[in-house]
Order: C-alpha cells, then structure tokens, then sequence
C-alpha cells in the first residue's frame, strides 16, 4: 500500500493499484480506468493533465 506521509505535501510515495489512465485526444481529457474490469472510472475535466499517480496506458 502506498504511504503518503509527510501529510499535506500533496506527494504519492508509491503508484495507485489496479488503474491506468489513458489520453482521449478527441476532447483533451483523460480518463481513469481500472485494470482488473477494464471499465473506465473517471474522467478529468478540472484540467488537461494527467491524473497524479495512476500509470499511462501505451
């Protein structure tokens, strides 16, 4: 699991499990999805970039 101490630094020591996250170019968003299902999750619409610690699908 990971631990994200010192608390209120906003830092991830360690990768979240069990999800990626992959670039929809059509509408510059991008969309979590969870790896053992394959559904997507969540998509991002406060900003164009990447959701913090989830790994990038290729």
């Amino acid at each position: 699991m990971a631990k994200n101490k010192p608390y209120g630094d906003n830092a991830r020591k360690g990768a979240v499990k069990n999800r990626s996250q992959v670039h929809n170019p059509q509408n510059d968003l991008w969309v979590k999805r969870d790896t053992t299902t394959g559904k997507f999750m969540d998509v991002k619409t406060s900003s164009n970039t990447p959701f913090k610690g989830v790994r990038k699908e290729n």
